[in-house]
């Protein structure tokens, strides 16, 4: 009888004992490194020995609470946040000019001005975020944006539009990364695709319901009680957002070890699970914010993801003129704001499949590549004629490709930075700063005088997606040669060093592709 074959089935389980015993070492180590408590570190230890099927029960019940009372709000929140920066394009197809004197790229000013106020704010905004709680920070700054946005009904010159709107960039600031860096304190990495696309959904929702509503308001109450259609527009969306944003700083949760509504098992669990996803749990004060910031702008991966998120963003320049580019195809006011809607329903649907199928089966770059590939097709059709129907199809393609792509890229932006939690924070709002800077001069690229073909801006647009693709590949090239090394690191080096080492990835992670 060959003994070798008798040998094998005890070689794999003892292998797969020393596999256990390692990772709950990692994981322990690890875990007091950051100051969780002995108790939940005894509850880490249970966990890391249960079996699969313990595991998929239990992680269903925590996603089904962390879903119910984290996404719908977050979603809503978004929506607003977006209705309330882009209603300035369902109000131009008003009386918007004509009332405030606008001419020439006033427009493209008072579009552009909002993203001053948001980058100057960004950082030191989310830099506070890891300091105060998520729910009052994210529902007191909503509140703010919702008043200002609703004061730009009183505008009565061009000069207080823009003022109004420089201070609701100002306000609208720590909500985007607030929220993504939120959900990343809850989700893996794997978790966190699918969820951003559901978060991401708001937008689209967003210029859907938002030219459903400028529709309603233009067309109903332009003239009710001798105010205009587009300062309605301004105060009835403004009034909804505060309404929310007073609703969130009840709601809203935290973080997994203070949050009420998880009992003391699932939260230790849900701390586990992010140990075991990337090597460490968010501890708010495990780090200062000036070493985490540190760390950030050491991490050379930070600065080609911002590259990559700020042409993204810039490839999406369209979108704060979508009314107006729609208006070119002949119809009315008000037949112009609802044919915008089906493009962006469909973009919600899209954008939800693509993600799910980024998470489902771990990749990030070949998706955008696809996507933007897309959008580039979209570009290219909508500047070479003036056909009605290839024009309309145009306008599904290039929200469809760009924006489903940006969803992934933010998701690609989270769970590429391993914690602490401080210098996810930084890197997170770094990209986002950088990134959105990008709306400041893309505006500029659809001026009113390069209608109806738009032919400048559409060609720099199809060749900025084109970029952003290729950027996708290099990228995935570069996270490629990192895995190699990080595979290396962990056969060869002590296990101590990835815990000892702030600034290292934990043994067995490996960059999403």
């Amino acid at each position: 009888m060959d003994n070798s074959k008798i040998d094998e089935p005890a070689k794999a389980f003892q292998a797969n004992m020393d596999e256990i015993e390692n990772r709950q070492r990692i994981i322990e180590e690890t875990a007091k490194k950051r100051g969780i408590s002995e108790d939940q570190i005894a509850m880490f230890r249970r966990f890391t020995e249960a079996d699969e099927n313990w595991h998929r029960a239990m992680k269903k019940k925590l996603m089904r609470k962390v879903d119910f009372h984290l996404l719908p709000l977050l979603i809503l929140m978004y929506l607003l946040n977006f209705l309330d920066r882009n209603n300035l394009s369902q109000a131009r197809l008003g009386t918007l000019e004509k009332d405030l004197g606008m001419k020439g790229t006033d427009f493209n000013l008072a579009t552009s001005i909002l993203f001053v106020g948001y980058i100057l704010m960004q950082l030191p905004s989310n830099l506070l975020l890891t300091r105060v709680r998520p729910s009052l920070f994210l529902g007191g700054a909503m509140t703010i944006w919702g008043v200002i946005s609703a004061s730009q009904s009183a505008a009565r010159s061009f000069g207080g539009l823009v003022a109004a709107r420089f201070f609701l960039g100002f306000a609208e600031a720590p909500f985007f990364p607030g929220a993504i860096f939120l959900m990343s304190s809850w989700y893996t990495r794997g978790e966190m695709a699918y969820r951003i696309a559901w978060f991401y959904s708001g937008s689209s929702l967003a210029n859907a319901f938002g030219g459903l509503i400028g529709a309603g308001v233009l067309s109903g109450l332009s003239g009710a009680q001798g105010i205009s259609g587009w300062r309605w527009l301004f105060i009835i969306e403004g009034v909804i957002t505060v309404a929310v944003a007073m609703t969130a700083a009840l709601v809203l949760p935290n973080y997994p070890a203070n949050t009420k509504w998880l009992s003391p098992e699932e939260q230790a669990y849900a701390q586990w699970r992010l140990v075991d996803d990337t090597g460490e749990a968010d501890v708010a004060d495990s780090i200062s914010v000036i070493e985490g910031v540190k760390m950030a702008f050491k991490d050379p991966r930070l600065y080609m993801f911002t590259f990559l998120q700020h042409i993204s963003l810039l490839s999406q320049a369209f979108q704060y003129f979508f009314p107006t580019i729609v208006k070119t195809l002949g119809y009315g006011t008000i037949e112009t704001l609802l044919l915008t809607a089906p493009a962006w329903i469909a973009t919600f649907f899209v954008s939800l499949v693509v993600t799910y199928t980024s998470g489902r089966f771990a990749d990030r770059s070949y998706h955008i590549i696809v996507l933007m590939l897309l959008s580039v097709v979209g570009n290219i059709i909508a500047v070479s004629t003036l056909n009605t129907g290839a024009r309309y199809f145009a306008m599904f393609l290039l929200p469809i490709g760009a924006v489903s792509a940006y969803q992934i890229i933010l998701a690609w932006v989270a769970n590429s930075f391993p914690r602490p939690l401080v210098k996810r924070s930084a890197c997170i709002s770094f990209a986002n700063l950088i990134g959105n800077s990008a709306n400041i001069y893309g505006p500029y690229m659809y001026p009113a005088t390069d209608g109806p073909r738009y032919l400048a801006g559409g060609a720099a647009t199809a060749g900025v997606a084109f970029l952003v693709a290729v950027m996708a590949l290099v990228v995935r090239l570069v996270l490629i040669r990192d895995n190699k090394r990080l595979a290396e690191r962990d056969a060869s080096e002590p296990e101590a060093s990835a815990v000892n080492d702030p600034q290292a990835a934990a043994i067995g992670f490996r960059y999403i592709l």
